[in-house]
Parts: C-alpha cells; sequence; structure tokens
C-alpha cells in the first residue's frame, strides 16, 4: 500500500483528500503546516507528498525547498493562490506536478498514479544499481589490495593508459570498471572486448566497425567498439590473444585518436581511454614476436597488477561473507553462517581458479549447505 503525506492548513481539504485517498487505497498521514509536514518527513518514508503553498509559519516554496534534499518522494504542488509562473518555479526547484484548487479528481488521480509508477521504477533503479555495485565491488583489507585501490584513485582521474596483469580470475576487470567509475568519463560508455575469445579474422571489424558489403556477411554497416565506446572507456581483456595485425591498427589509433572501418576510406575521430588487461607475460610475448614493443609502451604508462588469492589469504573471510550474502539475497535463502573452522579451511586450499574459483565453491556451499557450513563440507565439496 502506497504512503502518501499530505501538507496543508486547510483541515477541510485534508479531510477530503483522506477520504479520497484512503478510498483508494492510499495510507494517508497529514500536517497542518510546513513545519510538522517536514519533520514528519524527516522521520516516515513516504511514496508521495501533497503540498499547499500558500501556508501559515513555513511558505509552501520553502517546504518544497526542505523535501527535495530530506526524500526521493514526489512531491506534488497544490494551490488555490497560483500563478503559471508559481508553478514554474515549483518544477524549477523540484516539484513532481502542480495541480490548482478547487481539485480536479480525475486529474489528481492520474497525476498520482503516475507519480507512483515514478517511484516504482525509482525504486527498481536503485536495486538494479545496487546489485551491479555489489557485482563489481573490489572486496578486501590486505596490504596489497588497499595498494591497488590507492593506485586506483590516483591513476582514474587522469587519462593515463593502464595495463592491468595477473592471473585468472584476480579480479582484473573490477579494477578496470573502477578507473572508470572514478575517472571523468564515468557518465560515458565502458565498452568491454574479451580479444581471446573473438576469432582472429573478426577482431578487427568488431573493434573498428565495417561498411556494408566489405565482406561476405557484412549486409550493413557496423560500428565498431572503438566509436561505441566514444567518450568513455575501452577495455580490453587478454590483448596478449590479440593478433598482430590487430595490433598495428590499435597503436595507429592511440597514436592518432582515429579508426577507419573495415572496407571504408573516411578516418573518424574517437575520443577513448584505453584500459587492458592481460594473464601473459608481455614481455615474454615481445621475445617470442607474437607482441608489438611499441605497442605495449602505448598500453603501458601505468601497470597494475593483481596478486592472485594465495598472496591474500587474509581477504578471503570478507571474500567468503560477500558471496554468501549475495548468494542468499538472490536464492531467497535465509542468510547463511560459516564456521570459523571452515574459513580456516578455505584458506588452506590452493586457489588456481583464485576468486573466481573462490566465488564458485561459495555458490555450491550455500545451494548444498543446511544452515552453517562446515568445515566438513568445504573439505566434501572443494574435491
Amino acid at each position: 500500500m502506497s504512503r502518501i503525506l499530505v501538507i496543508d492548513d486547510e483541515k477541510s481539504i485534508r479531510n477530503t483528500l483522506r477520504e479520497i485517498l484512503e478510498y483508494e487505497k492510499y495510507q494517508v498521514d497529514d500536517a497542518a503546516d510546513g513545519i510538522e509536514g517536514v519533520r514528519l518527513a524527516k522521520e516516515n518514508k513516504y511514496d508521495i507528498i501533497l503540498c499547499d503553498i500558500k501556508m501559515p509559519k513555513m511558505d509552501g516554496m520553502e517546504v518544497l525547498n526542505q523535501l527535495t534534499s530530506i526524500t526521493d518522494a514526489p512531491v506534488i504542488m497544490i494551490s488555490g493562490h497560483g500563478t503559471i509562473d508559481t508553478a514554474v518555479e515549483a518544477i524549477k526547484i523540484g516539484a513532481y506536478d502542480y495541480i490548482s484548487k478547487p481539485l480536479d479528481l480525475n486529474r489528481l488521480l492520474v497525476t498520482l498514479r503516475n507519480a507512483r509508477t515514478r517511484t516504482a521504477l525509482l525504486d527498481e533503479t536503485r536495486q538494479l544499481r545496487q546489485k551491479i555495485e555489489s557485482s563489481y565491488a573490489m572486496i578486501g583489507e590486505s596490504e596489497v589490495m588497499l595498494q591497488i585501490r590507492q593506485m586506483i584513485a590516483k591513476v582514474a582521474p587522469t587519462e593515463a593508459r593502464v595495463l592491468i596483469t595477473g592471473e585468472n580470475g584476480t579480479g582484473k576487470e573490477l579494477v578496470a570498471r573502477h578507473l572508470h567509475a572514478l575517472s571523468h568519463r564515468a557518465n560515458g560508455p565502458f565498452v568491454e572486448v574479451n580479444c581471446a575469445a573473438i576469432p582472429a579474422e573478426l577482431i578487427e571489424s568488431n573493434l573498428f566497425g565495417h561498411e556494408k558489403g566489405s565482406f561476405t556477411s557484412a549486409i550493413k554497416q557496423h560500428k565498431g567498439d572503438f566509436e561505441q565506446a566514444n567518450g568513455g572507456t575501452l577495455f580490453l581483456d587478454e590483448i596478449g590473444d590479440m593478433s598482430l595485425s590487430a595490433q598495428s591498427k590499435v597503436l595507429r589509433a592511440l597514436q592518432e585518436n582515429k579508426i577507419t572501418r573495415v572496407g571504408g576510406e573516411k578516418e573518424i575521430m574517437v575520443d577513448v581511454r584505453v584500459i587492458a588487461a592481460t594473464n601473459k607475460n608481455i614481455r615474454e610475448e615481445i621475445r617470442n614476436k607474437t607482441f608489438r614493443e611499441d605497442l605495449y609502451h602505448r598500453l603501458s604508462v601505468i601497470i597494475i597488477d593483481v596478486p592472485p588469492l594465495t598472496q591474500r589469504l587474509d581477504d578471503i573471510p570478507l571474500l567468503v561473507g560477500h558471496f554468501i550474502n549475495d548468494y542468499c539475497q538472490s536464492m531467497g535463502k535465509a542468510p547463511t553462517e560459516i564456521a570459523p573452522e571452515a574459513i580456516s579451511e578455505l584458506k588452506t586450499i590452493r586457489w588456481t581458479g583464485n576468486i573466481r574459483e573462490l566465488k564458485n565453491v561459495v555458490e555450491r556451499l550455500v545451494i548444498l549447505s543446511d544452515g552453517t557450513i562446515t568445515a566438513e563440507e568445504v573439505k566434501r565439496y572443494t574435491v
């Protein structure tokens, strides 16, 4: 049931609105002046607020000003003394809508329905954002993790290119996403390219796009990852698996900030920050002539090495707690406990798959455990 706060100095208006809204299945609180209304808004969570403009003690515009700083609830202003200028000012301050007195019942109910839909969408967006932030959270308080966070904080606001190194499953993508989130490009796109997953013959088309008819299956023009990331960040994951041909074109794009689509002649300017990652020893790849040294130097202005889980065992309790909470929420399960002995057992395992492997094991334990995860269960389900 949606909860509404009505702020109006006229008792008859408050009573009429209460009767109408309760009939429409709303829960209603009311306040006789702005001061009381602000107090109630601070103490309770409302889905919608109706507020008169002309009131004693505190003017409705001042109430609106204060409400916008203490609640996300849409505020609908109502008044029998307002003008178009008043309505425009209210909307500028942050009002959801403005309705003149005497109130048109149909208009009021439609506005309330729309406001309720807006609130539901905002709540859904907030929940999705929290899930996304949880998915990309950097968990850990070990010394190496603190150093990585400090490095990210220093480097993110710059335009410096970053090469992230580390074993599979250590969280290189998380570092890339945090670099993007803390940069001035945060509101721009974050485009991720897994260079190892794209066939060599398609990598150039994926990165730079292609023109219609440039090859057999090119039935229409395609904008590549560089164009899609314009104004934001392009994350080249597993850059060590990129073909030499594609490497040369990436090098040119980095040098000149422009690309040419496959089968095209027009040069297209791009404004992209490139972050790359690899699990390979690039120096060794250079010696083997499978990676261009000049591209390496372009990409590695800053190098961030993400350590394997075996070098940050003290972070395992935090990681496990985070994963358990996520899985229990997504599965609709009651919170699962884990015994201290089980944590100790998890610390003895050689995590060749690093955090990705630990995460999979925790999911298995949450599914199969009957309540508290024990050391015996860890031994049984990590074989």
